[in-house]
């Protein structure tokens, strides 16, 4: 028996899923920071993810995922702060987090 996915809650929230099939639903605000889901989620585009306000990240683990989703929060709360506190980001995650930035231009 299968678990059903769950869904954005309306227009305004994305759902993102890991490899290992952790989701997480972001206000859509959050994720627009990265230019490679932002072109996903543009209603022009013919993605997938455009059409259901979801994006499968193959290649990513929940773990990362996690890290990456608490990224996207942080900088929106942060946006217009003048002291913006560290990220504590695990030293066995920094590479695999370089490279998730790569390739999500944030």
């Amino acid at each position: 028996m299968t678990t059903p996915t769950p869904k954005p809650q309306d227009q305004n929230s994305v759902l993102l899923v890991s490899n290992d099939n952790h989701t997480f639903i972001l206000r859509k605000s959050c994720v627009m920071i990265s230019p490679a889901i932002k072109s996903m989620l543009d209603k022009r585009s013919n993605f997938e993810e455009a059409q259901f306000n979801r994006v499968v990240f193959k290649n990513m683990n929940g773990v990362v995922l996690e890290k990456v989703c608490e990224y996207f929060c942080y900088r929106e709360k942060y946006k217009d702060a003048v002291d913006v506190p560290d990220m504590e980001i695990p030293p066995e995650l920094a590479l695999e987090l370089l490279m998730v930035a790569d390739f999500l231009c944030t």
